[in-house]
């Protein structure tokens, strides 16, 4: 037990692993739906928009965590619409106005923070610090986290009709368009949750890695979101007590652990596994 009960001796540990485990289990409840979508690159896009954000809020007000978190959601809902619109006004399809935008801006913020005194607080926004969080930060997790679990727990039944049969929702009157751009905004506000913990460049992964490693194991839907979240939250926790005694980045290990786990799932799972497809499948007849 001391594996637990030592750490949680300090704050900051206490700190990090509630953090963890709200920020785990909201990403890994909305990876269901980003999986289900099929938008895992838009969410990597996405991803590397959220460092010219937090750079042009260290030009404009100072790097603090209200002006990264307000900086980095802008970023990255400036150019999901900006991607959105080009669009639907030319030839050029989402993806890869997504694919030029968000490289400009990620050029951009680089030219940005060539220019000014770069922080040392950066590096934790780029690779993640949950063990530094204050509790005005573990406060602002909490309601950014409860206010994504809310409007996914409210609108879950339109939400999965939208997924599943986007035709049939419109027919129903569902607004097909605005769910969309609603369910883009919350995958923005997770990445933007999750960068304390793993930072710009991983946050990724915890909007995939949690349902990609469900899909073995789930038969519903709503396994495949309230596993996700589960697992989230259960290997981010983990990997807190585990970088506390190896001396490591909790944001690597909470990446590195969601990934064995889809290796594991890919491995083992009782419905898809590789290993269970490989042992039903019939031998070969020699003639």
């Amino acid at each position: 037990m001391d594996f637990f009960s030592q750490p949680l001796s300090f704050e900051f540990i206490q700190r990090a692993a509630w953090t963890a485990a709200v920020v785990g289990f909201t990403n890994g409840f909305l990876s269901g739906y980003v999986v289900m979508r099929r938008s895992a690159l838009m969410v990597g896009s996405l991803s590397h928009t959220l460092l010219p954000g937090i750079a042009v809020a260290i030009l404009i007000a100072g790097l603090t965590t209200a002006t990264a978190f307000i900086g980095a959601l802008i970023s990255a809902l400036l150019v999901g619409l900006v991607a959105v619109f080009v669009a639907r006004t030319s030839r050029i399809d989402s993806h890869s106005a997504l694919a030029v935008l968000y490289t400009a801006a990620f050029a951009g913020g680089l030219l940005i923070l060539d220019q000014i005194p770069t922080p040392m607080e950066l590096e934790h926004w780029l690779f993640g610090n949950i063990l530094a969080l204050s509790n005005p930060d573990l406060w602002m997790s909490f309601g950014a986290s409860a206010v994504i679990l809310i409007t996914l727990i409210t609108l879950a039944r339109p939400l999965l009709l939208f997924l599943f049969e986007p035709t049939i929702a419109e027919s129903q009157g569902v607004p097909v368009r605005r769910l969309g751009y609603l369910l883009t905004g919350l995958v923005i506000l997770g990445l933007v949750v999750s960068i304390q913990a793993v930072g710009c460049i991983l946050s990724v992964a915890m909007l995939v890695a949690p349902a990609a490693a469900m899909l073995q194991f789930s038969k519903s839907p709503q396994s495949l979101i309230w596993g996700g979240g589960f697992l989230g939250a259960i290997v981010s926790v983990l990997a807190v007590f585990i970088s506390y005694w190896l001396d490591l980045r909790v944001g690597a290990v909470i990446v590195l652990m969601l990934g064995g786990a889809v290796f594991l799932a890919y491995l083992f799972g009782f419905r898809h596994g590789a290993l269970r497809l490989l042992l039903q499948r019939p031998p070969a007849k020699h003639s």
